[in-house]
């Protein structure tokens, strides 16, 4: 089939997982919200309390969570700077060290790849220290060590 040989099908495909992939979010998100409601409904109908249906299911809506950490989103920044501005130059590193290899200068296209993740890790490494001088305003110092 002809259709199979187009160049439109790589990005049609892609496309299709990520609608795909959104969709089954979103069921399974209200699966678990009906389960969760049958369970309710469930332990009423058994003559249970609202407040041990709470204690054993936990409360109807969103429990608020802890306050983040600022320390700990310091250093993920940090680390996921670390990790993208690495893998950013071995691929080009890796692509150029092809060229060099092969003696085939087109091969060098490839070591634009690096350049995203370098530029994302980049963007990693302006945060943290956007981060760290925001921590710094409100009085918490950084140790530079960390």
């Amino acid at each position: 089939m002809e259709i199979f040989h187009s160049p439109l099908i790589v990005p049609l495909g892609a496309f299709v997982v990520a609608i795909v992939a959104i969709i089954a979010g979103i069921w399974s998100d209200a699966h678990t919200k009906r389960i969760r409601a049958d369970q309710r409904m469930a332990m009423l109908a058994r003559g249970m309390s609202v407040d041990d249906i709470e204690k054993v299911l936990g409360k109807a809506h969103e429990e608020e969570r802890p306050p983040k950490d600022p320390l700990r989103s310091l250093n993920n920044a940090r680390r996921a700077g670390i990790v993208l501005v690495s893998s950013g130059i071995g691929l080009m590193l890796f692509f150029i060290t092809l060229c060099v290899i092969l003696h085939e200068r087109n091969v060098l296209a490839g070591a634009a790849v690096g350049l995203i993740p370098l530029a994302i890790g980049i963007g990693f490494f302006v945060d943290y220290n956007l981060q760290k001088r925001e921590l710094s305003r409100f009085g918490m110092e950084i140790d530079p060590t960390r």
